[in-house]
């Protein structure tokens, strides 16, 4: 498989390029700066450009079957003006699956229903830019014509696989608290290939 990737030079965005090459998939990632990660990986094929350049985005995705974003919001709305732009350029190549890294804010609340946990004291942070910047991705996934998923995880330290995940759609699980990046980024590459849940949110946790 050859897999298109967006966020690339991040925590998950790197674990999950180094899955996806012990597995011998080929792999093509927009970056900002090659010389962020073209020393760690001089074997995958890099586009230096923008997320939200058409251009940019395009000459990525050529030839690709499917497509990884682990794309963050950096305070800026790089993420909510950018998957339009992935999404537009998917439908151009036929292309339909695509599973990104959301945000645990943007799943159902329990204790509310018809709200997101980011409308909610069930998140605890102060700030909900980033939160609506994930809504708005989630938002125009859910629009459009693609098998799209959106991996939601909580509190995210970095850290190795320690298996067990619990997961749960459009929630997450009860008295969930944290993740690694190294099993959030094996959950998410295993849901790209195998596509069990498709059309869902999906809270993530131990």
């Amino acid at each position: 498989m050859r897999i298109a990737v967006f966020g690339g030079t991040g925590r998950v965005g790197q674990r999950f390029i180094e899955l996806a090459r012990e597995d011998g998939h080929e792999v093509i990632a927009l970056v900002r700066d090659k010389q962020a990660i073209e020393e760690k990986y001089p074997d995958i094929e890099l586009v230096e450009g923008d997320v939200k350049n058409r251009e940019s985005v395009e000459k990525t995705m050529q030839n690709s079957d499917m497509v990884f974003s682990s794309l963050g919001t950096d305070k800026t709305d790089t993420l909510s003006t950018g998957v339009p732009v992935i999404i537009r350029a998917m439908e151009n190549f036929h292309i339909t699956r695509i599973v990104t890294i959301g945000t645990a804010g943007i799943l159902d609340s329990r204790s509310e229903t018809g709200k997101y946990r980011f409308e909610t004291r069930e998140s605890k942070r102060k700030s909900t830019f980033a939160a609506k910047e994930h809504l708005k991705a989630y938002k125009a996934l859910q629009n459009s014509q693609l098998k799209w998923t959106i991996i939601c995880p909580t509190y995210l330290p970095s850290g190795e696989e320690h298996g067990n995940v619990r997961h749960e759609e459009d929630f997450l699980p009860e008295q969930g608290e944290k993740i690694t990046v190294g099993d959030t980024a094996r959950f998410a590459y295993h849901e790209l290939l195998y596509e069990q849940l498709i059309y869902h949110r999906v809270g993530i946790c131990y």
